[in-house]
């Protein structure tokens, strides 16, 4: 594996597993560092296709989202890292899958909890055909000003601080990622920075070593000095004290393997990661401290020595003339997400949408203030709801039991009604629930259903006005308007419809004042004189009903009234009650498994 850079300012990656945070760092990144292109070429989300998007720095840009490896490795042969945040379930069978892709030379499998059999299978196959793999159990790598794997180096903020948007001359190897971090801001404060900075991973066979890394560093001309931060387990670091004893390394080395309070304890101790084992003395961090500074590493008595020591090797090949000083660059400031500058109080960004009656942001939806589990703890019923999200408010039990005895009433009104038919003919056609529905709701307007909305103006018009029932039924006739929510097919005046009778009675029962229904009453009895069947319907009872429930509760001014009147409240009170006959049919057309509807032509007249 020796060779040498792995990443330049042109790579590009592609990820698998969509996680929208990482991808979105490593876009800042790649903007902070003045690249050209973006760094991820493109989302692998196993089943998904399409495009994601994100920020690359002010522009917003859509990444391409494939559904396979292979897809996305087809549409960008030129992205040659594979980002890898599956699951330490899924994360062996995807790495192999990439690595036996031509177009990959890298993996980068951030999971820990690899299965080490599948481990060893994944190393076997990259080092059998060149690749390398960076994990498992690790945060990635960067390049400094050049390219970053996923969390590398944590937020934007630290990234500046440890000024890893431009590079430096150390050339930095870790087993952990955290400490990584750690690092990078160590060195930057005395030194010029990082040029590479790999966290091998921390479980027990890491796809690559550090020895592995810090001889392909010892091979790129910019990388002046290397740190290596080692710890207890394992017998990793063995192989760099032989390339050391073999002449291999040509460059500083500043070395510390952490772990050496590990002697404190009288037991084994895991630190953490998997292959951060105390076990015999060979892989304590005091023996594979002493091996490295006999090997010729610069290493330091504690971690706290650690800073100093890199200190004066950079100061060291600096008097030397072989490192050149970096020129300093004030790098681009990152836009900040909206969401973010508008919690933190920066910027005041307009809404799109209102909504005064429900909230679910909290730790419970609210309807009208209402939290949900106050509606289902108090028993509150159907025309509860309806009084808070329609209403704004908490009506009488009389008034929303009135409300749910309207729904009930007006829930179905046989097959043969147009909106019923429309749904049935719609199942039969093998449509879906909610066309069958729609098809069926299309119907209500001024012949089916709009009547209630059309009674409850007239008769409110009619009676504020105080025109009597013959004014107002004459100068409807003058202007060539039914009077609406008056007549039925079948029912007269020997007839009645027995759903008017029961909104009737209830209204005498609860309702504090039926003005309004008194007055339809008295149209009727006007219109009854013309003709048998001019009764007054259901519709028109629930229309002088709902005035009478709006007036006569005290909870609504005659300008909220009037508005709820002209916007069309009660058609939707007919809209709500149908839907629950209108999937009644629906659903008994398809269980009775109901062929095509085609209406017979001896129904129909056929004329030139």
């Amino acid at each position: 594996m020796a060779t040498g850079q792995l990443f330049s300012k042109t790579t590009q990656a592609l990820f698998y597993n969509y996680k929208q945070l990482p991808i979105q760092r490593m876009l800042d990144f790649d903007f902070l560092c003045g690249r050209e292109t973006p760094s991820v070429a493109g989302i692998i989300n196993p089943g998904s296709d399409g495009f994601q998007k994100l920020f690359f720095g002010q522009e917003e840009i859509a990444i391409p989202v494939h559904p396979t490896i292979e897809a996305a490795c087809n549409a960008h042969p030129t992205a040659d890292v594979f980002i890898n945040f599956a699951s330490f379930r899924s994360a062996a069978a995807s790495s192999m899958s990439a690595l036996k892709q031509p177009t990959i030379r890298v993996v980068a499998i951030i999971a820990e909890g690899v299965p080490e059999s599948d481990a060893k299978q994944l190393i076997s196959y990259a080092r059998a055909n060149n690749k390398v793999i960076i994990g498992p159990a690790t945060v990635g790598g960067i390049q400094a000003g050049a390219f970053k794997i996923g969390d590398t180096a944590g937020t934007i903020d630290n990234i500046i601080q440890c000024k890893l948007y431009r590079p430096g001359s150390v050339g930095f190897v870790s087993k952990s990622g955290g400490m990584s971090n750690e690092m990078y801001n160590t060195i930057a404060r005395v030194t010029d920075g990082i040029y590479e900075g790999i966290a091998i991973g921390g479980d027990v066979f890491p796809g690559s070593t550090l020895s592995d890394h810090i001889l392909r560093f010892n091979n790129i001309p910019q990388v002046k000095m290397m740190v290596v931060l080692g710890e207890l387990g394992g017998k990793d670091e063995y192989s760099l004290v032989e390339a050391l004893k073999q002449g291999k390394v040509q460059k500083p080395i500043v070395a510390w393997v952490s772990g050496t309070c590990a002697r404190l304890f009288k037991s084994e101790v895991q630190f953490g990661h998997a292959g951060a084992k105390s076990g015999g003395e060979l892989e304590s961090a005091q023996a594979k401290n002493q091996a490295l500074r006999e090997a010729g590493a610069i290493v330091p008595t504690s971690y706290e020595a650690l800073e100093s020591a890199i200190k004066e090797a950079f100061d060291k090949l600096a008097e030397e003339g072989k490192i050149s000083p970096v020129t300093e660059f004030t790098p681009p400031s990152i836009p900040e997400d909206l969401k973010t500058a508008i919690k933190s109080g920066k910027v005041r960004a307009p809404t799109h949408i209102i909504s005064t009656i429900s909230d679910d942001r909290g730790e419970e939806p609210c309807y009208a203030g209402v939290p949900m589990s106050t509606i289902v703890e108090q028993g509150y019923g159907v025309g509860d709801v309806i009084s808070l999200l329609w209403f704004k408010r908490s009506l009488p039990r009389y008034c929303t039991q009135f409300i749910e005895i309207c729904i009930m009433l007006c829930a179905d009104h046989g097959p043969c009604v147009s909106g019923a038919h429309n749904s049935i003919v719609t199942a039969r056609a093998g449509k879906d629930l909610v066309s069958s529905l729609v098809s069926g709701l299309l119907t209500i307007g001024p012949r089916f259903g709009g009547a209630i909305d059309d009674a409850a103006r007239y008769f409110k018009d009619a009676y504020d006005r105080n025109l009597t029932p013959y004014e107002f039924v004459e100068g409807m006739k003058k202007k060539g308007i039914r009077v609406p929510g008056i007549g039925h097919r079948i029912k007269s005046r020997d007839n009645r419809d027995k759903r008017v009778q029961l909104l009737q009675k209830y209204a005498h029962t609860h309702f504090p004042s039926v003005k309004y229904m008194e007055y339809a009453c008295q149209v009727e009895t006007y219109t009854l004189s013309k003709a048998n069947n001019l009764v007054l319907n259901v519709d028109g009872a629930i229309g002088s009903l709902f005035l009478d429930l709006l007036s006569g509760s005290g909870m609504f001014t005659k300008q909220e009234i009037d508005e709820i009147v002209e916007i069309g409240y009660l058609n939707g009170l007919f809209v709500l009650a149908r839907s629950i006959g209108l999937i009644g049919h629906t659903f008994d057309q398809k269980r009775l498994k109901q062929p095509l509807y085609r209406h017979p032509w001896e129904d129909v007249l056929y004329t030139k």
